[in-house]
């Protein structure tokens, strides 16, 4: 194939992919809040609940990473450690993995991580975000959550 055919062919698949991107957003943007559980997560300092999370913002952002093992999630997590303080103005910001609380302690020391993390390992959490598949493999990605839609049950 010729580079001009090939360069045709790609633009077309990139104007393919931003009209999927624009329907994806439509579709992202009429999502209604719904509440969720009060979740428990493992800390090297013990258990803290998702509503602890938020500290004194009514918002929380949480990165779905699906631990040490993934280079991508590894990659993000470098850039989020560069764009921490901007994030954590406006809103708590945690990363949340299976990997314990000494795994994750070990990997961010090594990276330079200063973003808090949790273990959601032996909750539902990841799976109730829709970030845990059926046969139970983790997906990244990036769950917000307001205050006023957790239920302390």
């Amino acid at each position: 194939m010729q580079y001009a055919e090939a360069t045709g062919k790609l633009n077309s698949y990139r104007q393919q992919i931003a009209q999927i991107r624009s329907s994806m957003r439509k579709v992202q943007s009429g999502i209604e809040p719904q509440e969720a559980s009060d979740y428990n997560f493992k800390t090297l300092l013990g258990e803290v609940s998702l509503s602890s999370l938020f500290g004194g913002k009514d918002d929380l952002f949480v990165i779905h990473n699906m631990g040490a093992s993934c280079a991508y999630c590894t990659l993000w997590a470098d850039g989020y450690n560069g764009a921490y303080d901007h994030l954590a103005s406006r809103a708590a910001f945690v990363i949340s993995s299976p990997d314990t609380p000494d795994v994750q302690k070990r990997f961010a020391e090594k990276r330079g991580w200063r973003f808090p993390m949790v273990s959601h390992q032996g909750s539902a959490f990841a799976a109730d975000m829709g970030y845990r598949t059926a046969k139970g493999s983790f997906l990244p990605g990036v769950s917000a959550q307001k205050r006023e839609n957790i239920s302390c049950v």
